[in-house]
């Protein structure tokens, strides 16, 4: 299909309020509605923006690929999970981590519901899933898909950590096979 506001024709495109844009244009694309109709109506010819077709740059793209290599460093390049803080750019076990140890065991031993665990130890649902399915417990920097190695001192033990998967797995499968009421 071709682009509704520089009439590029590709492949690739993204749907934004019902309207087809390029990759280039969708990647400028304001999320108000107005705003976007008024950016719409401001035409474009391709050709203009072919250059960053040419070189593939698009918004954030140097900002992603240093992220990449800040990983593949083993350095951490989002905010500290619980159990951690950053010092001079690596990560390094806190007060908390006793924490993160206490959620995995309590989580594999007893069959309490997530919500329960969640409200004891201060957290949303989606919360203590994150915290229990974050590979950087394991000593590793996940990033755009892609597991490095980190710079930092696994917190838990793959055993306890792959325990909770599976458990986390199972909880989840027969949650979508039980019947609604």
């Amino acid at each position: 299909m071709a682009c509704e506001k520089c009439s590029y024709r590709d492949k690739k495109s993204v749907k934004r309020f019902d309207k087809e844009l390029c990759l280039v244009c969708a990647a400028f694309a304001p999320i108000n509605q107005e705003q976007f109709n008024q950016y719409l109506s401001e035409k474009i010819d391709w050709r203009t923006l072919d250059t960053f077709r040419k070189y593939n740059q698009t918004p954030g793209a140097s900002q992603k690929k240093g992220m990449s290599e800040k990983a593949k460093q083993g350095q951490p390049v989002t905010r500290a999970p619980l159990g951690f803080d950053i010092v001079e750019g690596n990560l390094v076990q806190n007060q908390t981590a006793s924490k993160v140890h206490s959620i995995f065991k309590v989580f594999l031993e007893k069959d309490y519901s997530l919500n329960s665990m969640s409200k004891h130890y201060g957290l949303s649902v989606n919360g203590l899933k994150k915290v229990l399915s974050n590979r950087t417990y394991l000593g590793e920097i996940k990033f755009a898909g892609n597991i490095n190695k980190g710079n930092h001192k696994a917190l838990l033990s793959p055993e306890i950590f792959y325990a909770v998967q599976r458990k986390l797995k199972e909880r989840s499968k027969s949650n979508k096979e039980k019947p609604s009421s």
